[in-house]
């Protein structure tokens, strides 16, 4: 059963001290490092967004990071903005092993809709083409680590599992931002896919 690693945005703006830091992001590093060692792909996710990206707040005057909106594709979470196309809070942690990976998919690079899935963008019809190459690779079994937990990791590990790929995602090794609770729906919505959470 080929199984692929899917590390899931794990890039300096998420990282302490980035624009969009996750509490103890870097710390999963050395884990993630190791578990490339043992998987039959590596996949790298890469948020990649436009300076002007529709989910910044800063492109909403009058909005504030955290607030919400309604876009054509449904209820829009506004952030600060992060991951913005060739900065460096856009580039992978600097300790993460990018050398062992076999693709790179970035994301979030259409300025009108955000995309959290490493699988498809928020509109959850536009394809990233991450299926397509794990599909030409005969990969049935995905392992899923990396940030945050309950936002690109979730929504990436459930359209994974709807593809009909086996999916594990490994807890110890992702981190959540848990905004009003978004960590226990997170876990609660990959559960009910059929995903399974390694603790």
């Amino acid at each position: 059963m080929p199984t692929a690693l899917i590390v899931i945005d794990v890039q300096n703006d998420f990282c302490p001290g980035g624009a969009l830091g996750v509490d103890d992001g870097d710390r999963i590093v050395p884990g993630i490092n190791q578990r490339m060692k043992d998987a039959d792909a590596v996949i790298l996710a890469q948020d990649w967004h436009p300076a002007d990206h529709s989910s910044f707040a800063s492109s909403h005057p009058g909005k504030a990071a955290m607030e919400t909106i309604e876009m054509p594709y449904g209820t829009q979470v506004l952030w600060p903005d992060h991951c913005v196309q060739g900065s460096e809070g856009a580039a992978f942690h600097p300790g993460l092993d990018t050398d062992g990976a076999d693709m790179i998919v970035r994301k979030g690079y259409n300025p009108a809709i955000d995309s959290y899935s490493a699988f498809f963008e928020n509109d959850r019809s536009t394809p990233t083409g991450l299926h397509g190459y794990l599909r030409t690779r005969g990969i049935t079994h995905l392992r899923l680590v990396g940030l945050a937990t309950d936002f690109c990791v979730a929504f990436s590990a459930e359209d994974a599992a709807q593809l009909g790929y086996h999916v594990s995602v490994e807890l110890p090794l992702c981190r959540a931002i848990d905004l009003d609770g978004s960590l226990a729906t997170a876990l609660d919505r990959m559960q009910e896919a059929g995903v399974t959470l390694l603790g």
